[in-house]
């Protein structure tokens, strides 16, 4: 029953999600803007091509594949009436562009984590995750039954962007790591890719937070340009067979991401 029930909540909010861009392009449609040839087309026979940006490699395991399965079902659900080509990071805007190009209007859709924007708009980042914050339950809970849904649209509004959630990697271990840590002596000048507040957190404690693509983990790790990473190590066996590769040391509690939410 607990599983029927986990399965049911997935599939009302892709559901939700999924409705919430078919309204969004029917709004859009309804528009002078997409009156052509001096006269207005009928709903059914519009066609609507988006282009989808991300901060991932294309198709990467996981998180690559979550907005290749939105177009389709999307696609699927419109009858062919909608269609969105997604881009992987780098394809058309770097991993961490995707926030600009919807900005700005050049794309019309990105997936991605508030918490890289953090130096456009700092409250991003507890729709994303902070430390000792909610888990993926707990976020899912307050954004779309506590109002938190409604907080993210207001901030997001002035930049032009209409927040969806669209998914979450649930908890992450502290990071895999070169060496050993028995002590806060040894996070001193330790260079970790950990974006956000977390990030912040490592900085007090005479660490250098690091924000790279997911893409340029292994070869940044390999290269020395970091000594340790924090990752959606539980989205495949590919990814934890990688890291434990490179990094000898893997150490828990869950603290500074709980959770990752996605948009």
């Amino acid at each position: 029953m607990a599983g029927y029930g986990l399965c049911k909540f997935r599939e009302n909010v892709m559901r939700k999600f999924l409705l919430s861009i078919l309204t969004v392009s029917f709004l859009i449609g309804c528009s002078d803007s997409n009156i052509s040839d001096g006269s207005a087309q009928s709903e059914e026979q519009k066609k609507y091509e988006w282009r989808l940006v991300t901060s991932w490699p294309k198709n990467y395991p996981g998180l690559g594949m979550a907005p290749e399965r939105i177009a389709d079902l999307v696609e699927e659900m419109s009858n062919g009436q909608m269609k969105i080509t997604v881009y992987g990071a780098g394809e058309q805007v770097p991993a961490f562009g995707v926030f600009d190009a919807v900005s700005s209007g050049s794309h019309q859709m990105g997936h991605s984590g508030g918490y890289f924007w953090k130096g456009k708009v700092p409250a991003a980042q507890f729709f994303t995750s902070v430390p000792f914050g909610l888990t993926a339950d707990e976020i899912n809970a307050w954004v779309n039954r506590g109002g938190g849904l409604e907080l993210w649209r207001e901030i997001y509004q002035p930049f032009n962007i209409y927040p969806i959630p669209a998914g979450n990697t649930g908890t992450q271990m502290f990071g895999w790591f070169n060496k050993e840590i028995n002590s806060l002596e040894d996070i001193k000048g330790l260079k970790m890719r950990i974006p956000g507040i977390g990030g912040e957190v490592l900085k007090e404690a005479g660490g250098i937070p690091v924000t790279l693509p997911g893409g340029e983990l292994f070869t940044a790790l390999q290269t020395g340009v970091i000594d340790a990473t924090e990752w959606f190590e539980t989205c495949t066996l590919v990814n934890l067979i990688d890291l434990m590769d490179l990094t000898p040391s893997y150490y828990i509690p869950i603290t500074l991401q709980r959770s990752f939410q996605l948009m």
